[in-house]
């Protein structure tokens, strides 16, 4: 533990260092702005010095020592880039090469591999023992894919899934020279009680772990001349698609994106956002319905935009799984809108229709399966999930530019949004959203818009818990915001020990919510989650719209088609039973 009142003076490649008793190596030589590369580290996470590539030679000491979880002391003299550093550090790698499937080329991380790039540094061209990695089968059909001929045997895939999300899905099996990762018990991934978060796939630093690839099922309808395509593209995407391409978030906007996939030639483009404030319609609706009960019996209602939590919720807490607002998430809201009302609008059968999502989140692959999620009867609403990173591959196997591609507007109405909507994407963001229409709804005007940023879910590697209590209209209401599942366990525990009296609770699986989803851009070191949540309520803040309830499109739905939230109708094809 650092000790902050006591400060260690020691040398590294010459440089004069002063840092606190308990810091290590690695964090004293950043400290000094030197460089000491990593594998398997991960800050609070993972400091286990499973992989070696971190170590340094220490004056005294005759084997070179990790500087991950090495502690300094007084007059410790340090050297990083010895030969003898090197040469040990290289060694390493290339004995983690010798268990490892280097096909690069076809390699889902190809360009962003954290081994790749070491090997590279470490101008490693020849490997001088024999290449045996390992193999299992693989389900290529499951969203989440294990290959076992690509793991190093790192350990952050197993410590994000127990320390940040508390399933313990992975674990480290067999022993001695077999000694390896996979799904703990013995089970196979499908048939485990995993997620679909994807945080250990945005935490692996190679390609062991991936997200099922579906482009060439969305190009296959692109190129269907029977087929009408239409995609939505989810509010946290826009905070990260540009980041593959290495442009600015200035450059990489909504309507560029709108711009980019025209030239692929999907025929209609939408936004989530405009069923993220349908959403809200419902879901703040519904609220209000249950709240008596919720008094009553002492108990929240949860939100259910999130399949990563739903799929918790059910599988942890099943007992707990009735008091989900039966509300479906915005993607599935979108799919059951469009081939319905829409199918109405363009005067076609909903079998036409092949609908896109571009999401932030693996969950969303499964979600599209579940039961209750083809409202209109023709098979599933959504009929494909592509990933931010998938949208990434898609745009550059077409070649596409976003720098130098023009902006776009969405198409109407289904692309008509408020800034409510784009906020979804940030933890705390739905609470937001839903209270500012729950406000209007019990006293007839709006609040100001930024009454209720103090839901606002905390950002950071492992999200957190806010609690706040409002007061709408005399009726005080707790609500509390969590990301990250193991902070959702929290919650579920505090309401089973009975010590919490929440009235609505948002719960996002993916610490930070969907801006850190598991279908984002990866990026060594982690993704700037704050800088992703920034995009979204700057949108909030320039919108002409600043409420579900006012989005035109959305009262002409109710108008035209829906009748009103919680209608019949709206419960035929937005809600299910969890």
């Amino acid at each position: 533990m650092v000790d902050t009142s006591k400060m260690i003076h020691l040398t590294i490649n010459g440089i004069q260092a002063s840092v606190p008793e308990g810091t290590t190596i690695l964090e004293a030589a950043k400290s000094v702005g030197i460089t000491i590369p990593t594998l398997c580290f991960l800050k609070e996470l993972n400091e286990i010095g499973a992989c070696r590539v971190c170590v340094v030679e220490v004056k005294g000491i005759e084997r070179c020592v990790p500087a991950c979880n090495s502690v300094v002391s007084e007059g410790m003299e340090v050297f990083t880039h010895s030969a003898k550093a090197r040469r040990v550090r290289k060694t390493n790698v290339k004995l983690i090469l010798s268990q490892h499937n280097f096909h690069c080329a076809t390699c889902i991380r190809s360009s962003n591999c954290s081994l790749q790039r070491i090997a590279q540094v470490l101008n490693i061209s020849t490997l001088p023992y024999d290449n045996v990695p390992e193999e299992t089968p693989v389900n290529l059909e499951f969203p989440l894919i294990r290959d076992a001929s690509k793991c190093i045997k790192c350990m952050r895939c197993v410590q994000v899934c127990d320390k940040v999300q508390t399933l313990n899905i992975w674990d480290v099996v067999n022993t001695g020279s077999r000694t390896t990762v996979n799904v703990s018990h013995g089970k196979k991934i499908e048939d485990s009680a995993c997620s679909l978060c994807g945080q250990c796939i945005v935490n692996c630093p190679v390609g062991a772990l991936h997200a099922r690839d579906d482009v060439g099922k969305v190009l296959s309808a692109v190129e269907n001349p029977e087929k009408i395509t239409i995609v939505q593209i989810a509010p946290a995407v826009r905070s990260a698609w540009g980041e593959p391409f290495g442009v600015s978030r200035e450059i990489a906007t909504e309507k560029r994106l709108v711009g980019s996939l025209r030239k692929i030639g999907f025929d209609y483009i939408f936004d989530t956002n405009f069923s993220a404030d349908l959403t809200i319609m419902e879901e703040g609706s519904e609220f209000l319905e249950r709240l008596p009960e919720i008094k009553k019996s002492k108990t929240p209602m949860f939100t259910s935009c999130c399949p990563g939590w739903v799929s918790f919720m059910k599988t942890q807490y099943p007992e707990y799984a009735s008091r989900l607002s039966s509300a479906k998430s915005p993607q599935q809201m979108f799919g059951a809108i469009a081939k319905s009302y829409y199918a109405q609008i363009l005067g076609v059968e909903p079998e036409k229709l092949f609908v896109v999502s571009l999401m932030p989140c693996v969950s969303k692959k499964r979600e599209i399966t579940l039961e209750g999620m083809d409202s209109c009867k023709t098979g599933a609403d959504v009929d494909a999930v592509l990933t931010t990173r998938e949208v990434a591959r898609l745009l550059k196997a077409y070649y596409i530019d976003p720098a130098s591609t023009a902006e776009d507007d969405f198409d109407k109405p289904l692309g008509v949004y408020s800034g409510a909507g784009v906020i979804f994407g940030a933890t705390g963001g739905v609470m937001e959203a839903a209270l500012r229409t729950a406000y209007k709804l019990v006293t007839g005007k709006n609040p100001d818009p930024e009454a209720f940023k103090i839901v606002r879910g905390k950002i950071g590697a492992t999200g957190g818990i806010t609690e706040s209590e409002l007061d709408i209209n005399g009726t005080k209401i707790k609500v509390a915001v969590a990301s990250g599942l193991g902070n959702a366990r929290k919650i579920m525990e505090s309401v089973k020990a009975g010590k919490c009296d929440y009235d609505f609770v948002e719960i996002m699986a993916c610490p930070g919510g969907c801006i850190n989803g598991g279908g984002q851009p990866i990026h060594d070191g982690g993704a700037d989650i704050a800088a992703r949540s920034n995009v979204l309520y700057t949108l909030d803040k320039k919108s002409a719209l600043r409420f579900s309830h006012e989005n035109p499109e959305i009262v002409a739905c109710y108008e035209k088609f829906l009748g009103k939230p919680l209608s019949h109708k709206a419960h035929e094809l937005l809600h299910v039973e969890y």
